[in-house]
């Protein structure tokens, strides 16, 4: 009775594996997990050395005059019903002596509509000028171009608008660009693919990851931190893969602020068609007088802050059909008495999962990391604000920071849990700085907890384990049950939401044709299971 009971048992198992595998065409699904832990070896073919594109490569050269827009984006405003429309005119000033343009001489007007001509909407919006100062004899100053950014509004869904963007009394207008703006948020509309690239740079390594990006036609682009790596670079256009090494005795960390115009001209033809939404990464800090902090990236880009009920361009939300995302700070207070938490909790109070089923967060360092690069150098921010995430049932995490891919299985507090997200650290874009490649995990590599406290934010909570093969330790002493896959290379990711359940997620390594799949899996949500602020969590396994 007990065989027949067992072949019964077997068999079943074997239809369901079948019944899968002609669902999701042999694509693991997260419902299969958890999984064990796989460690890709070091592809030979891998050619980790990152060289900087030059300044002279036409990619990053000047091509307008006068007054004529450059540096065009597009991003996301909280709903799909706007979007903000971003660029810069004249020129930036670096040396001893910088004499900052007049915001206001320039007006910020974008044309726009559903056909090419005419257009028949018309927006304004603001202008402005940043610096990035240094009060020491040498060190050269920058002052920006006049940056400018247009929120335009009533837009229809999931609908193409052609604009042009300027000031139309020089007359210096752009070229014609398009954007398509979001579906309407339901649990059956989802953009097509969301492109998640990290740690981008401006290499020819980033110029690979961006042609293969772009060859899979993104709808969106989350660009998960650490943007330009100006502060590789001294004020003079001195640059290093290692500043603190080669550079230990400056007086202050500078940074070579033209390599954000650069970066800007590179992603031009991208962004001013797809719409890139921002998350600030420690390469972004970048320190000046006065002790000023993160100049350009807060006036470079535009966020959604405003509209999602934050006052910080640190953190805020967006709508995408059925996905909420919620971008967080790794780099400003977090804590439960700082004013991005106390946002957070509302924000997630106000989601609504019949709407908006997907809940996915995006920050820049990684909590769960194996790779000895930044290994728990986020603990202050998971002790603080992972029971919250885990409460509100967030689905995926994205982060970057760690120069090599890992996806974990779903995890909570290091632990097994069909109810907690997948996180993904992906901050392989293609930077100048060296590649993860080592784990804590192998043997004589688990650094000392003192060298991994948040030098930033300051504070140190990463204590050793009590159970588990890391009981008594600061590292696992073999690849921890929650990593499910880790690999070094060069890449980026896409992200496919079929329905109010399932969504495809695919890592592509640069080194592969576009069409070739480094990474793939099925993250499947259980809602029936995993209820919002859950009180009773059932053990994996359990049905």
């Amino acid at each position: 009775m007990a065989l027949h009971l067992g072949k019964i048992v077997v068999g079943v198992f074997i239809m369901r594996i079948l019944d899968l595998f002609q669902v999701y065409g042999g694509i693991p699904t997260t419902l299969e997990g958890p999984f064990k832990p796989v460690t890709v070896p070091l592809d030979e073919s891998f050619r980790g050395n990152a060289i900087d594109l030059p300044d002279s490569d036409p990619r990053v050269q000047r091509k307008v005059s006068g007054f004529e827009p450059e540096q065009i984006s597009v991003s996301l405003s909280y709903n799909y019903d706007s979007v903000w429309i971003s660029w810069i005119t004249g020129e930036f000033q670096i040396g001893k002596s910088i004499k900052p343009l007049n915001p206001q001489s320039i007006a910020s007007i974008v044309h726009y509509g559903k056909l090419r001509f005419p257009m028949i909407h018309k927006a304004t919006g603001e202008s402005l000028i940043y610096s990035q100062l240094y009060p020491f004899e040498g060190l050269r100053n920058y002052t920006s171009g006049i940056i400018h950014h247009v929120r335009l509004a009533a837009l229809e869904p999931n609908t193409i608008y052609y604009y042009r963007c300027g000031d139309p009394s020089i007359p210096a207008m752009s070229e014609i660009y398009y954007f398509k703006t979001m579906p309407i948020s339901t649990p059956k509309s989802y953009p097509s693919r969301i492109a998640v690239v990290g740690d981008l740079g401006l290499t020819y390594n980033s110029s690979s990851t961006i042609e293969h990006l772009t060859s899979n036609r993104p709808d969106l682009v989350l660009m998960v931190g650490d943007v330009c790596y100006a502060n590789l670079y001294l004020t003079n256009g001195t640059s290093s893969d290692c500043y603190s090494c080669s550079f230990p005795d400056t007086p202050i960390h500078e940074t070579y602020q033209p390599r954000w115009d650069y970066w800007g001209r590179f992603m031009q033809p991208l962004i001013s068609k797809v719409p890139i939404m921002m998350v600030q990464g420690n390469h972004e800090i970048e320190e000046q007088a006065q002790n000023r902090t993160f100049a350009s990236y807060t006036s470079r880009f535009a966020f959604p802050s405003k509209e999602s009920g934050s006052s910080s361009a640190f953190y805020y939300s967006f709508n995408t059909g059925g996905i909420h995302f919620i971008v967080l700070g790794g780099y400003v207070a977090y804590n439960k008495s700082d004013d991005q938490y106390k946002w957070l909790q509302k924000d997630l109070a106000k989601v609504n999962r019949e709407v908006t089923p997907w809940l996915i967060a995006t920050w820049h360092p990684p909590w769960y990391t194996t790779y000895r690069a930044h290994y728990r150098e986020a603990e202050c921010m998971k002790v603080a604000m992972e029971d919250l995430l885990y409460q509100y049932g967030v689905d995926i995490v994205f982060n970057g920071h760690v120069h090599a891919y890992e996806r974990s299985n779903r995890v909570y507090n290091y632990t097994l849990d069909p109810c907690g997200p997948v996180h993904i650290a992906i901050g392989d874009g293609g930077n100048r700085e060296k590649m993860a490649i080592t784990h804590t995990d192998d043997p004589g590599n688990c650094p000392e907890p003192s060298a991994t406290p948040d030098q930033f934010m300051g504070g140190f909570c990463a204590y050793n384990f009590t159970s588990g093969s890391a009981a008594g330790k600061f590292c696992w002493d073999r690849q921890p049950e929650y990593s499910a896959y880790r690999e070094t290379s060069f890449g980026h990711g896409i992200l496919e939401v079929k329905n109010e359940t399932h969504a495809l997620w695919t890592w592509h390594r640069n080194q592969d044709m576009y069409n070739k799949a480094g990474d793939q899996i099925y993250i499947v949500r259980q809602p029936e299971r995993c209820l919002v602020r859950p009180k009773v969590i059932k053990l994996w396994g359990a049905f």
